[in-house]
């Protein structure tokens, strides 16, 4: 049997693909990431369902290792989509030295939900979106700074508790537009939307600090844009 590694998307519980759905109905077996899961995608689900929240790695593995040996169909359940900042590798390493087979399905990652909920075409105007986060615990340095300088829309992760150091860091003009989004498409998702020059203030008087996605560039509010040869 295999240990299959899905998406759930960013918080609406009807973001999860199909293909998804059909797995943790199947599933004997559920591990999911915490509350970074909204649980009410788990309703319905017949097998056991495990909350991995202060887990270690090795404990992780040991139950899907185990289960699939057993005979049981084990989903990895991870918040969005799993090929973005889900420590997902790590897990694939320890099942292949395991020798145990696993699957990847993707999801509906939140820098995509966040960016239907303000309803931006992220690719406008330069074409080009870079997904980066700032330095933390497990990055000594980012490259923000010069990201920034290529034109192209900027989607951050991990990042809203060091948004006055961003946002002093991109070299754009103050007036590039910015959307901070709280728990993209979950209920109590909250969208705040500036400039450069006053988006901190905004979301500090919002009291958001974390679970958000910072949006920079000028897709997010363009000022023109020639008509897409799309349409003729």
């Amino acid at each position: 049997m295999k240990v299959y590694f899905v998406g759930a998307g960013s918080g609406d519980p009807e973001l999860i693909t199909l293909k998804g759905r059909r797995l943790l109905d199947e599933a004997d077996l559920v591990i999911y990431t915490g509350s970074l899961v909204n649980p009410e995608i788990l309703t319905g689900v017949r097998g056991d369902v495990v909350n991995s929240h202060g887990m270690k790695l090795e404990e992780i593995v040991e139950l899907m290792v185990c289960g699939a040996r057993n005979g049981k169909k084990v989903v990895r359940l991870h918040t969005g989509d799993p090929s973005l900042y889900s420590a997902m590798y790590e897990q694939m390493r320890e099942l292949d030295m395991a020798g145990v087979e696993y699957e990847v399905v993707p999801g509906v990652t939140s820098a995509f939900a966040a960016a239907a909920s303000i309803k931006a075409e992220l690719t406008l105007g330069g074409e080009t979106v870079i997904i980066t986060r700032p330095r933390g615990k497990t990055l000594q340095r980012d490259q923000i700074r010069e990201l920034s300088r290529n034109n192209a829309t900027l989607a951050i992760f991990l990042g809203v508790h060091k948004l006055k150091e961003i946002v002093e860091t991109v070299e754009m003009p103050p007036d590039t537009p910015v959307a901070v989004v709280y728990r993209a498409s979950w209920e109590d998702e909250k969208v705040v939307r500036g400039t450069l020059s006053d988006i901190t203030a905004k979301v500090e008087d919002a009291g958001i600090k974390r679970t958000a996605i910072i949006l920079i560039g000028k897709s997010l509010d363009p000022d023109e844009h020639k008509r897409s040869y799309l349409y003729g």
